[in-house]
C-alpha cells in the first residue's frame, strides 16, 4: 500500500486492514517455563521421595547423592553437560572407588536427572555410559563357617538364628525376609513381594525353612509376619558381634549378604541350571546370575575322563594309533567310489565304438 493510498483512506483503514489479516495469529504464553538453576540435592529433596520406595536402597542413593553435590561444590545448573559428568567421574575414580561403585552411583544420578528433565527442571542430559566392571571373587560359606557363626548368633538372638537359617536357604535379600508378612506364606511356598528388581517371585521352601518360620509360643499379640521383631540394624549388630566370635571379623565379605551367594553357590554347584538359578534369586538379568556359572564344574567331569582315557601299548597322543587311524582316514579318501568307472575302462569302450 502506498502513502498516497494510506493518506486517502486515513490510518484507520489501513490499520484496520493489518488487524485483519493478523486475527488468525495466536499467541499463547501459558506453557512457555523459565528453566531455573539447581542443586543436585535440591533436585534429591524433591523427588527422592517418588523415585525410591523407603529402606536401605533409598540410604544409599541418599550419600551417593550427597557426595555428588559435595563434589560438585553446591554448584547450580539448568543444564548438565558432559564435561561436568566426566570432571565428577573422574574425581570419583582418584577417591579409590571401584568402576562397579561408580556405576551405582551413576545409576542414581542418572534416575534423578532424567526425572528433572521429564519435569523441566533442567534442559539437557549427559550420556552415562557403563564403566566396565571386573569379575571379582565371590565369597560363600563354607558348611563348617555356618555352622560356628550360626552357632553364635543362636546363642545371641532365637530370633536372629532363625533369620540367619531363612536367608541361607532361601537366598532371598535381608529387606525381603524382613517385610515378609503371614499371607505371604502359603503351604509350602513362599512369595516375595517387595523386592529390589520390583519382580515379585515365589519358591519352595525347604524343610529347615519350614521350622524356622514357625514363632515359639509366647503371650501377647502375634508379630505381622516371622521376622518383624528384628530390624535390619539390630540383626547386623548381632551378625558383626558374632562374626568376631568365631574369628571371621576380619573378613570384610562377611556380612548378611554373603547368604545369598552362599545360597546361589550351593545350587549352581548342585548341578542347577543357571536360568533356573535366577528365577530362584529374583535377579532381574541372566548376567547377574551368571557371576555363579564358573562354579558349574560338573559339566566339565566329563573331559577329565576322556583325557584319563588309557591308550593301547602305551603310546602317547602321537603314537601308532594316531597314525593308523589317519592311515585309515586316508585309504578310504583315496579309494573310488563303486559308482565310478576308472578312466582305462572309459577309454575302452570309447575305442569299440
Amino acid at each position: 500500500m502506498t502513502n498516497d493510498a494510506i493518506q486517502e483512506g486515513g490510518t484507520s483503514d489501513h490499520f484496520s486492514m493489518f488487524s485483519s489479516q493478523t486475527a488468525k495469529i495466536k499467541y499463547s504464553y501459558n506453557k512457555i517455563r523459565e528453566v531455573k538453576s539447581h542443586r543436585i540435592g535440591e533436585l534429591f529433596s524433591a523427588y527422592r521421595d517418588i523415585l525410591w520406595d523407603d529402606g536401605r536402597h533409598k540410604y544409599n542413593v541418599s550419600s551417593f547423592i550427597g557426595e555428588i553435590d559435595e563434589i560438585l561444590l553446591g554448584e547450580r545448573f539448568s543444564a548438565f553437560d558432559q564435561s561436568t559428568l566426566d570432571n565428577l567421574i573422574g574425581t570419583l575414580r582418584q577417591r579409590g572407588n571401584s568402576n562397579a561403585t561408580i556405576n551405582r552411583k551413576m545409576a542414581a544420578l542418572s534416575k534423578l536427572l532424567r526425572k528433572a528433565h521429564k519435569m523441566g527442571d533442567i534442559h539437557s542430559l549427559p550420556e552415562f555410559r557403563r564403566q566396565k566392571e571386573r569379575a571379582g571373587r565371590i565369597r560363600f560359606l563354607e558348611r563348617d563357617e555356618e555352622a560356628r557363626l550360626f552357632a553364635a548368633i543362636k546363642s545371641r538372638s532365637e530370633d536372629a538364628y532363625r533369620l540367619s537359617v531363612f536367608l541361607v536357604d532361601t537366598g532371598c535379600r535381608l529387606g525381603e525376609a524382613l517385610g515378609l508378612i503371614w499371607n505371604d506364606i502359603q503351604e509350602h511356598r513362599v512369595s516375595f513381594w517387595i523386592t529390589k528388581s520390583g519382580r515379585s517371585r515365589t519358591i519352595p521352601m525347604t524343610e529347615r525353612v519350614k521350622e524356622v518360620i514357625k514363632l515359639p509360643a509366647t503371650e501377647g499379640r502375634r508379630p505381622k509376619g516371622p521376622f518383624t521383631k528384628l530390624s535390619q540394624a539390630q540383626f547386623r549388630a548381632i551378625w558383626n558381634d558374632a562374626k568376631a566370635e568365631v574369628g571371621l571379623g576380619a573378613d570384610d565379605q562377611v556380612v548378611p549378604h554373603i547368604l545369598r551367594h552362599t545360597c546361589a553357590s550351593r545350587l549352581v554347584q548342585g548341578g542347577i541350571d543357571i536360568r533356573r538359578v535366577q528365577m530362584w534369586l529374583g535377579h532381574q538379568t541372566l548376567s547377574m546370575t551368571m557371576r555363579y556359572a564358573h562354579l558349574a564344574t560338573n559339566d566339565l567331569d566329563g573331559c577329565v575322563t576322556v583325557l584319563e582315557t588309557p591308550r593301547s601299548g602305551g603310546s602317547d597322543i602321537g603314537g601308532a594309533s594316531a597314525l593308523s587311524a589317519h592311515s585309515a582316514m586316508d585309504e578310504q579318501k583315496n579309494k573310488p567310489a563303486k559308482s565310478e568307472k576308472s578312466p582305462k575302462t572309459v577309454v575302452k569302450r570309447a575305442k569299440s565304438r
